[in-house]
């Protein structure tokens, strides 16, 4: 009788630490109580072995899914093993719930319903049901309604076990996923990584950078970069004309701004010539102040902390400037930049000696700073002794070099080697003479001078000169600030 069920599909339940188990029965041996099934199926996957033996001993319930020659429903039986029962054994095991799994292509009619279905599904599909009903898994699916019923067929009820039975399969049926080729194959990481060759990927684009490599930025000489700033166009309509400004005579010493345009440095006297003709067309001296004056104390503002330092919530904290001006058009844009300081809540302390006639434009800007509460000293004496958070040195002039002999001069100049102050020098002049106060920031208007190295790093501020006025002088001037009023200049 064993040889009657070789061939048959069966799914053995061997408890929740072995699991279930599905396959073909190849041989039953009723000797050593034990049975094997090939092309066996664990858990709805596929076993590496090709055949598995169990022993009735471990076999918590055996059900009969499909025998060979039917040509009906799958009906249940019993293999001649013992149940797992101590008391039983030897005896038949009776299947507890018939399955209808129907063959592929082949349409089944299900007994308590009116409509036909037709199912395909696959080997995989079925053993995976049996799995998940075996678990006690549920699908999620759509619910049923009205017209997917036949006319004469009522709803089911929840509590009866045939319809709920025939109605879960057919759900199963109509909504289950197809894994039989999921479960099968495996994707072979390895082989798909082996495609890439990660060699030849990179030479072409190496290649692809040297083909492309004669572009050029910074200045007219440099190489394309390999990365590229935030603000930075990657692909360009046109070259980039980096000499945008031409002076006349050349001064020996050019700089560049962070954007690679060449700013060249000019002489005092071309300097000079091209103040005279702005302030002829309208561009005035107390217009020439202010915008000095704002643009060194946004620059001021700047290496103070700027919003860090400056808000609200730290007006315990005011930092403290020391403003050391001389008599001349220097120290009134000195005065100037002190002025909007003080305006900005800074604590600004302007040195000034006394003198008994002085410039215009410098009674003009004490008069405002006045309004202000800066305070104004006339002795180094009354300068802090303890260090400042910065220094603004407007000592020098352009002309007269003989203000270097003064007392008060080089009081002030001591002054501010000792004190460890950074240094910010505003419009500081072309001497063959060192640097009196050692500056580690310099600030030139308009167009830079050729600084000496103690100058430290040179910024340019814009005063508001036209372009036409840079052409009366010879000067083809395109500006080189963008968004700025005060941009930094690098040695080129």
């Amino acid at each position: 009788m064993a040889t009657d069920w070789l061939g048959s599909l069966v799914s053995i339940n061997c408890g929740e630490t072995l699991g279930v188990f599905q396959g073909k029965v190849s041989s039953v041996d009723q000797t050593t109580q034990t049975i094997s099934l090939r092309e066996p199926f664990h858990n709805g996957i596929k076993c590496p072995v090709p055949e598995v033996t169990f022993s009735a001993m471990d076999i918590k319930e055996l059900k009969i899914l499909e025998i060979p020659g039917s040509s009906h429903g799958i009906q249940s039986d019993s293999l001649p093993l013992a149940h797992n029962s101590r008391n039983a054994k030897g005896t038949v095991i009776p299947s507890t719930a018939p399955v209808a799994v129907p063959r592929k292509d082949e349409v089944k009619t299900q007994e308590g319903f009116n409509s036909p279905q037709q199912c395909s599904k696959s080997y995989g599909e079925r053993h995976f049901e049996a799995f998940t009903q075996a678990k006690g898994f549920r699908r999620r699916h759509n619910s049923w309604s009205s017209s997917s019923r036949g006319p004469n067929q009522a709803t089911p009820k929840k509590n009866g076990m045939k319809n709920g039975a025939h109605l879960k399969n057919k759900d199963d049926e109509c909504f289950g996923d197809g894994i039989e080729e999921m479960l099968d194959t495996d994707f072979d990481f390895e082989g798909n990584l082996a495609l890439f060759d990660k060699a030849a990927v990179f030479s072409e684009i190496e290649t692809s950078e040297r083909r492309n490599g004669e572009r050029a930025r910074g200045t007219p000489n440099e190489r394309t970069p390999s990365r590229y700033r935030h603000d930075e166009n990657i692909l360009e309509a046109e070259p980039i004309v980096y000499r945008q400004i031409v002076v006349p005579h050349q001064s020996g010493k050019e700089y560049c701004t962070d954007a690679g345009l060449v700013v060249p440095s000019i002489s005092y006297e071309l300097h000079k010539k091209l103040l005279a003709i702005a302030e002829k067309h309208g561009l005035s001296l107390e217009r020439r102040l202010e915008m000095a004056g704002v643009c060194a104390s946004q620059m001021a503002l700047t290496l103070l902390g700027g919003p860090n330092r400056l808000n609200p919530k730290n007006v315990h904290q005011r930092p403290t400037v020391a403003l050391l001006c001389g008599p001349h058009v220097q120290g009134a844009q000195g005065i100037s930049c002190g002025r909007h300081l003080a305006n900005h809540e800074v604590h600004v302390i302007l040195f000034l000696p006394n003198f008994v006639k002085m410039l215009e434009s410098i009674t003009n800007e004490l008069t405002l700073f006045g309004k202000t509460d800066g305070k104004q000293v006339s002795s180094v004496k009354d300068l802090p002794d303890s260090p400042v958070d910065l220094v603004i040195n407007c000592l020098d002039c352009h002309e007269n070099a003989f203000l270097r002999d003064q007392p008060w001069y080089r009081a002030a100049v001591d002054w501010a080697n000792q004190n460890r102050a950074p240094v910010l020098s505003i419009d500081p002049p072309v001497s063959a003479r060192e640097q009196a106060v050692d500056a580690k920031w310099s600030l030139s208007l308009g167009l830079p001078l050729p600084l000496a190295e103690s100058a430290g790093r040179v910024y340019l501020c814009d005063i508001g000169i036209p372009r036409q006025v840079f052409q009366e002088v010879g000067i083809s001037y395109h500006s080189p600030f963008g968004c700025k009023f005060v941009i930094p200049l690098h040695s080129a």
